[in-house]
């Protein structure tokens, strides 16, 4: 697993993690715009969680959601801008593909619109079978 970067520590423990901050980010992301707080807490309670600090700030986030015997999806990953390009989104990836309850599982999933190149690096690939993918989306759920 890469390291962290000096002055970052990573943080897996759900009661240090920092919704407020998570929220910041996420409710001026392209996926979750205008997300209520409570939502986000909700979202963190409900899942695996992984985040970064840097001078006890919380700078990258990410989630994941599963049964822990078949399925995980990926959710929720960012860097605040400032701290990019110094391979956080990596080492929180890398943590959760090495989660001793993340073993085994026959699907991982995520959405993305822009960080293909990271996740491909870890074998993710576009579903080769669309046909028989389907979703339900309400984008207006948080306005």
């Amino acid at each position: 697993m890469r390291a962290l970067p000096a002055g970052y520590v990573l943080v897996d423990d759900r009661d240090r993690i920092d919704a407020v901050a998570a929220h910041a980010y996420l409710t001026r992301s392209y996926w979750a715009e205008g997300i209520p707080l409570e939502t986000v807490a909700r979202s963190i309670a409900g899942s695996l969680c992984v985040a970064i600090q840097s001078d006890g700030r919380q700078v990258a986030f990410a989630r994941i959601i599963s049964d822990y015997a078949t399925f995980a999806y990926l959710a929720d990953v960012h860097v605040i801008e400032e701290h990019r390009g110094q391979g956080l989104s990596h080492v929180m990836v890398e943590h959760f593909l090495a989660h001793p309850r993340l073993q085994g599982l026959r699907r991982w999933a995520l959405f993305t619109l822009d960080a293909h190149g990271l996740y491909e690096q870890y074998d993710f690939s576009r579903y080769p079978h669309p046909e028989r993918v389907m979703t339900r989306d309400d984008p207006d759920v948080y306005r």
